[in-house]
């Protein structure tokens, strides 16, 4: 697999983004990962619409590429080039490899889908960290409160006995 060397998985990784609650690819990354122009991936896209549903491909809007500028995910407006960019869900990508038919383009959508199965690995691996770091947490809180305790009880055992009065 020759493509696997020229597309690292976490430059795959790096190019999926969360807009709308969904993890989605540019197409303009799509399109450098699967060596076409970017035109020609929408055209492709196009002359196919019925097979990208909203759930799998969405056009962005002024106000979401706005604050992708803002945010830095991307340098400025004229990064795509004038066209209102297309992204592309995990469906979306696995119905590219039936739209664009090229050797590359099926090595590198299976490279992409194993980036999606790796991220959804790492999130959850990262819940599973957090739940142990809040039950961590919840026992020392516990804890500190009993040794709170424990000190006030120590410090009035240090206390000397008050001398009877005679």
């Amino acid at each position: 697999m020759a493509v696997k060397s020229l597309v690292p998985t976490e430059k795959i990784l790096h190019n999926i983004l969360v807009i709308r609650n969904n993890r989605v690819i540019l197409d303009r990354d799509l399109a450098m990962l699967y060596g076409v122009e970017t035109r020609s991936l929408k055209q492709a896209v196009k002359r196919n619409a019925k097979r990208f549903p909203k759930d799998f491909m969405f056009v962005l809007t002024k106000k979401e590429i706005e604050s992708m500028v803002s945010q830095n995910v991307i340098p400025s407006k004229s990064y795509f080039g004038g066209a209102k960019p297309m992204v592309f869900t995990e469906q979306g990508v696995a119905m590219l490899s039936s739209v664009l038919n090229s050797e590359r383009a099926i090595e590198v959508n299976i490279l992409i889908m194993r980036a999606f199965v790796k991220l959804r690995e790492i999130i959850s691996t990262h819940k599973k960290v957090e739940i142990k770091l809040k039950e961590i947490d919840s026992k020392l809180t516990e804890h500190s409160d009993q040794i709170v305790q424990i000190i006030e009880l120590i410090n009035q055992l240090l206390i000397p006995p008050e001398s009877p009065k005679k």
